[in-house]
C-alpha cells in the first residue's frame, strides 16, 4: 500500500521472487514534489522525483507487478488473509506492506503557489537532501520550538544567513534554546507569516512589520504519519505515530510489514529503499515458511 520509493522497491523485489504483487497507490508520494535530487546515488546529474518514480514503476511492471490507482480506505484480517477496500474493489492478500509515508504540514499558501514554489526550488522540505543547494544563500526557516531550532541549526552549517521565523507569533523557545540561536548567529523573527510572494529568483515572506526576501524557505512545521491502517489492525505505533517494526520490518501483526517514512528513521529515499528490500525478502521467506508448514 503506497507507490513511493519504498513501495516500488518492494514490488521489484517481490515480483522477481515470483510472487503475485499488487501496488495500490493513492498518488501522494512526497517524492513527486522533488524537482531534482542530487543526492540519490547513481544519478550524478540529478533526477526528478516524478522521473524516478516512473522508472521504478516500469521496472516493477517489467517483472509482473500490478498497479492500482486508488486509496485503501479499510484494512482488516479474515483468518490468514488481509482484506483491503480500495475504491470500489475488495482486495485479498496473504501479506501487506505498508509504505504509506507521511504528510508534511504546509505553510499557509495557495495550492498553485505551493506547487510552483516547490518546482522552482524556492520552497524546500528536506535540508538533508538539498541543504547543499542552499550553500551561502539567504534561507528562511518557518518554525519554532525544538523542531524549528534543529532545522535552523542544521541549515546554518551550509550558510551564515539563516532566519528562524515563528509561524504563529512569538517564538516558543526557552532561554537555553535562545542562547543556541544567538551563538549560531541565526536571526530570530516573530510571525505570523501573513503572505508569500514568488519573485523572479526569490520568495518573499510578509511579516507583521516587514517583508523579507529569501533564496529558499524551509517549513519546519512537522508532519503527520499515515498510520491509520496500521492502528486499525492493532499495530503498535510510536508516540509520533510511526509504525513499530522489528529488524525485518515486521509489525506485531502477523503478515503486516512496514517500510519508508511511515516507520521511525531517516526520511530519505535511500533509507526507504533499503527498508523495502529487507521487508520484501522477509515477506518472501515468511510466506515460504508458512507454505512449508502446510505441506
Amino acid at each position: 500500500i503506497g507507490g513511493g520509493p519504498a513501495g516500488l522497491t518492494a514490488a521489484i523485489y517481490l515480483a522477481r521472487f515470483h510472487l503475485s504483487v499488487l501496488i495500490v497507490d493513492g498518488g501522494e508520494s512526497r517524492a513527486r514534489w522533488i524537482p531534482i535530487s542530487h543526492n540519490h546515488a547513481g544519478f550524478p546529474d540529478g533526477i526528478g522525483g516524478l522521473e524516478l518514480l516512473a522508472r521504478m514503476k516500469a521496472q516493477a511492471m517489467r517483472y509482473g507487478s500490478h498497479h492500482e490507482a486508488a486509496n485503501v480506505t479499510s484494512l482488516t484480517k479474515d483468518g490468514d488473509l488481509f482484506v483491503a477496500l480500495a475504491g470500489d474493489r475488495t482486495l485479498h492478500a496473504r501479506a501487506v506492506l505498508l509504505a504509506t509515508g507521511v504528510v508534511n504540514r504546509r505553510p499557509a499558501m495557495p495550492e498553485g503557489m505551493h506547487a510552483e514554489a516547490l518546482a522552482r526550488g524556492l520552497l524546500r522540505y528536506c535540508p538533508i537532501c538539498d541543504g547543499f543547494e542552499a550553500t551561502d544563500r539567504r534561507v528562511g526557516v518557518i518554525g519554532t520550538g525544538a523542531g524549528g531550532l534543529r532545522e535552523a541549526e542544521f541549515l546554518r552549517s551550509f550558510t551564515a544567513d539563516v532566519t528562524l521565523i515563528s509561524p504563529y507569533g512569538l517564538h516558543d523557545l526557552n532561554a537555553s534554546e535562545r542562547r543556541r540561536i544567538h551563538n549560531a548567529g541565526i536571526k530570530l523573527l516573530a510571525g505570523p507569516c501573513l503572505a508569500f510572494d514568488l519573485r523572479a529568483r526569490t520568495i518573499a515572506v510578509a511579516l507583521p512589520n516587514k517583508n523579507l526576501d529569501f533564496d529558499a524557505v524551509y517549513p519546519a512545521l512537522g508532519s503527520d504519519v499515515r498510520c491509520n491502517l496500521a492502528v486499525g489492525l492493532g499495530s503498535i505505533v510510536s508516540g509520533r505515530g510511526c509504525v513499530t517494526v522489528d529488524a525485518k520490518q515486521r509489525t506485531n501483526v502477523s503478515g503486516l510489514y512496514a517500510a519508508g517514512d511511515v516507520v521511525e528513521g531517516l526520511d530519505q529515499i535511500s533509507h526507504a529503499m533499503g527498508q523495502a528490500s529487507v521487508a520484501a525478502t522477509a515477506i518472501r521467506n515468511d510466506l515460504n515458511n508458512l507454505k512449508s508448514l502446510h505441506r
